[in-house]
């Protein structure tokens, strides 16, 4: 019998506490499938499929799911893959809308000190980062290509040790973001050059970094597909928050890579990917006679922590450009 309560064996519903048909239908199946696995199966697989066996089991209890929803369930996981191709992952982007990706990325990166300081939250890298972006000089601009409706933005702030309040001198800032029509260097050739809005900057010996954007602007994912169907029956709307995505790292120190939104933007509660957090937001503020141009100056200090808490994971890297959007 499986242990977790939660097997149909108890007639409770894991969820809400509350009565369902589990006990319908036979207590022992579910166990039963689990106890095929071969006893050379590996630990964690074990672990992770008789969970998955379990929660999916007691799915289909729990709304009774008919033959007919199995078949169209069925059908619409076929959907996701004959989708695939060349920047388009659209299970990737089902998991984006299902808030799986976002929840992985903070069972992941969740780490405090043990005097229980948190640094700056993580959250979903996006399909657009490069390991191409240029390093640039501190104060220069990743505007190569000025939109005639770009806010030209001053971005500055100090990246600190968590636990010391110390600058951290020669930690990496490494940024990029969408142009106002919503659309990435790489994918937008009429308009950008390549590494617009993209660069990579390195601290000083205060920890100080700055440097000129554009205020990022919203923009809707692909409306077409498999994703798009399922964001539809859910009369959810297809649009990411603006953000500004950026990727912190130092040898001595957990990187962090998160987006960071303006603090009035519309989609910040709706986000379609479920990736905003609250220490993640920014406060435009408007300036006027900015000796570069700037009408805007932005403020982001960053929190890191030391390596001895959690190794990177080069997981990250590896399927960083999954080109899911």
């Amino acid at each position: 019998m499986a242990t977790n309560g939660t097997n149909g064996t108890n007639g409770v519903n894991g969820a809400n506490g509350t009565k369902s048909n589990a006990s319908k239908f036979d207590p022992d199946f579910t166990q039963h499938v689990i106890d095929l696995m071969s006893p050379e199966t590996k630990p964690r697989h074990r672990e992770i499929l008789s969970s998955l066996i379990r929660h999916m089991h007691d799915f289909c209890r729990e709304v009774e799911l008919t033959q007919e929803e199995w078949v169209l369930g069925v059908n619409y996981v076929n959907s996701i893959g004959q989708a695939y191709k060349k920047n388009r992952n659209e299970a990737w982007r089902v998991c984006d809308i299902l808030g799986i990706e976002s929840l992985v990325d903070e069972i992941n990166h969740k780490i405090t000190t043990d005097a229980g300081l948190a640094p700056t939250s993580s959250t979903i890298l996006g399909p657009f980062w490069s390991p191409e972006t240029p390093f640039r000089e501190l104060g220069a601009s990743v505007v190569q290509d000025m939109p005639k409706d770009g806010q030209l933005t001053f971005f500055h702030g100090v990246i600190r040790d968590v636990e010391t309040g110390k600058g951290i001198p020669g930690a990496v800032f490494d940024m990029w973001q969408a142009s106002t029509n919503g659309k990435y260097d790489v994918f937008d050739p009429e308009n950008q050059t390549r590494h617009n809005l993209r660069g990579k900057f390195k601290t000083d010996e205060e920890g100080k970094f700055w440097f000129y954007c554009l205020k990022p602007t919203e923009y809707a994912i692909d409306t077409s597909g498999p994703s798009a169907e399922l964001l539809k029956i859910m009369g959810r709307h297809p649009y990411r928050p603006a953000h500004i995505h950026m990727m912190v790292t130092h040898p001595d120190f957990v990187g962090v890579t998160a987006q960071l939104y303006p603090n009035d933007d519309p989609y910040l509660e709706t986000d379609t990917a479920c990736a905003v957090k609250p220490d993640l937001l920014l406060d435009f503020k408007p300036v006027k006679d900015e000796p570069n141009g700037a009408v805007l100056d932005v403020e982001y200090n960053v929190r890191l922590v030391s390596k001895k808490y959690k190794p990177d994971s080069k997981m990250l890297m590896e399927n960083a450009n999954q080109n899911k959007f």
